[in-house]
């Protein structure tokens, strides 16, 4: 059954869903503070409370589900924050073609969907060659944030990242269940609840390598996105 788009009004909304050129985020947000990017907004708890804290930092948070994206700029607005744009974009698209290379401050990507099943793990969004184009927009220095509530996705992206070019750790293991100060969604509070762990990844952009250096990641496509029909339209 196709889901009804609600159309959404809030001024922090950028409508544009396939950007084609890298946006002009200065202009956006009427200053030039640093970027940082929230992939998976879900409805919008942590990005609330993240922005609110680093009112110095411009956060563009991004989903592909309207109703999400919704509830999101309606927390937005009802805090009044001045710092957070909300766009429903398939984040692989939004790297690809509206972000310039290094202009990424932070990001990150809270409990995106585990693709539990063994056979569906190909399906997961973080992987070898997301990792590898992060590094390409992440900022020298730049860092990157994970959450999973899922034991061998946190495995997964631990393993992948250990040995790509680019990264360094900033945990003194793998992960870490507690990162303080790092905001705690709603939905992970539900796991927490029923004494389930929350696996936290943070790595830097080494900054001691240049962009040139990086291994060059492949365009992915995302399976969840019409790519030719946007490119087409």
């Amino acid at each position: 059954m196709t889901q009804r788009i609600i159309p959404i009004t809030s001024p922090n909304f950028i409508p544009d869903r396939t950007p084609d050129k890298p946006l002009d985020w200065s202009a956006i947000f009427g200053n030039s503070n640093p970027l940082a990017l929230e992939i998976g907004c879900g409805i919008g708890h942590f990005i609330l409370e993240q922005a609110s804290k680093q009112p110095e930092i411009n956060f563009l948070a991004v989903d592909i589900y309207n109703k999400g994206c919704l509830k999101t700029c309606a927390k937005i607005d009802e805090a009044g924050l001045k710092n957070v744009r909300v766009m429903r974009v398939e984040a692989r698209w939004l790297l690809d073609k509206g972000l310039h290379p290094e202009s990424l401050a932070a990001v990150y990507i809270n409990c995106p969907d585990p693709w539990p099943k063994k056979r569906h793990r190909g399906r997961r969004l973080v992987n070898r060659e997301l990792l590898l184009t992060l590094a390409q927009f992440l900022r020298p220095g730049g860092n990157l944030f994970f959450s999973t509530d899922f034991d061998n996705y946190a495995v997964d992206v631990a393993e992948q990242i250990r040995d790509l070019t680019g990264y360094r750790n900033m945990l003194p293991e793998d992960w870490t269940h507690h990162l303080p100060d790092y905001p705690i969604s709603k939905y992970m509070q539900r796991f927490l609840d029923k004494g389930q762990q929350i696996y936290f990844i943070h790595h830097q952009r080494d900054a001691t390598i240049s962009r040139q250096e990086l291994p060059v990641p492949a365009v992915q496509r995302g399976y969840r996105f019409d790519w030719q029909k946007a490119e087409n339209d």
